[in-house]
């Protein structure tokens, strides 16, 4: 059930910000946005490491490099989602980026990448990823 809950609580966020670095962006610019939204992103997450006091940097050790990067992400999401949002709106933009996250952790899944255990996709899975493009694109007509 807690899954459940922060999964609900990360897409609300991701809505709330997509919409924040919008407004963000047109004041000041994408890479201006995505530049604040790292930093305040940071910001918190060292204020909640030091309050929670769970530091361990003996285990930045056994993180492979290519892992390391992974918050560089966060720039090209943000420039992207802020993009799509002043070219398509917001309910469509956070609907492509769903089933974009859907084909890849499908193919991350199926193909076991990046150490996750394979998963045998089976036709509910096709079904659902087929019932939200198919959702997507009439919600677009």
């Amino acid at each position: 059930m807690r899954g459940i809950i922060f999964a609900l609580l990360g897409g609300a966020c991701i809505t709330l910000q997509g919409v924040a670095n919008t407004r963000i962006s047109t004041d000041m610019g994408t890479w201006q946005a995505a530049t604040i939204t790292q930093l305040t992103g940071f910001i918190l997450a060292a204020l909640i490491l030091v309050f929670v006091r769970d530091i361990n940097l003996q285990g930045l050790k056994q993180v492979k490099p290519m892992y390391l990067a992974g918050g560089a992400f966060g720039a090209v999401i943000i420039f992207s989602e802020v993009t799509a949002i002043q070219q398509i709106g917001v309910t469509f933009t956070i609907s492509a980026l769903l089933i974009a996250q859907l084909f890849l952790t499908f193919l991350v899944d199926s193909n076991g990448w990046f150490g996750v255990v394979k998963q045998k996709m089976k036709l509910p899975q096709f079904l659902g990823i087929a019932l939200m493009v198919t959702g997507v694109i009439i919600m677009k007509l």
